[in-house]
Formats: structure tokens, C-alpha cells, sequence
């Protein structure tokens, strides 16, 4: 017995904008995936590098913009 009202052909206004977008522009997902690899997709810091670069901080006071007269 099935419970779900959902509309197996059901196309959202949201999906079909993607699809034709895509269909417009072939090469959006390869350009997506570029994008994914430059900003996300980044293998990970070595242990060295990583607590070289905790030493090297510079600590600030609690509101930076705060001057002493």
C-alpha cells in the first residue's frame, strides 16, 4: 500500500530551467566543476604546514576597529 500523493511526472519550474539552461550551454557543468576544483576540492594541508601557519598568526584585540587614544 503507498501512502505518497507525489506526481511521478512532476517537473518543477526550477528543474526545468536547469535542464534548458544546461541544453543552452553544454559546457555549464564542465565550467561548474573547474569552479568546484579552484574553490572547494583542495587536497589537504600538511601537519608542518598547518601549525606553521597557527604560529604565524598574528593575535588581535576582541574589537579591531577600537582605537586607543
Amino acid at each position: 500500500m503507498s501512502f505518497s500523493k507525489h506526481n511521478k511526472q512532476y517537473v518543477s519550474d526550477y528543474t526545468k530551467f536547469l535542464t534548458e539552461m544546461k541544453q543552452k550551454n553544454p559546457a555549464l557543468e564542465e565550467k561548474q566543476r573547474l569552479g568546484r576544483l579552484i574553490h572547494w576540492d583542495k587536497a589537504p594541508l600538511d601537519l608542518d604546514t598547518r601549525r606553521r601557519a597557527e604560529e604565524s598568526r598574528i593575535k588581535q584585540q576582541a574589537y579591531v576597529y577600537q582605537t586607543k587614544h
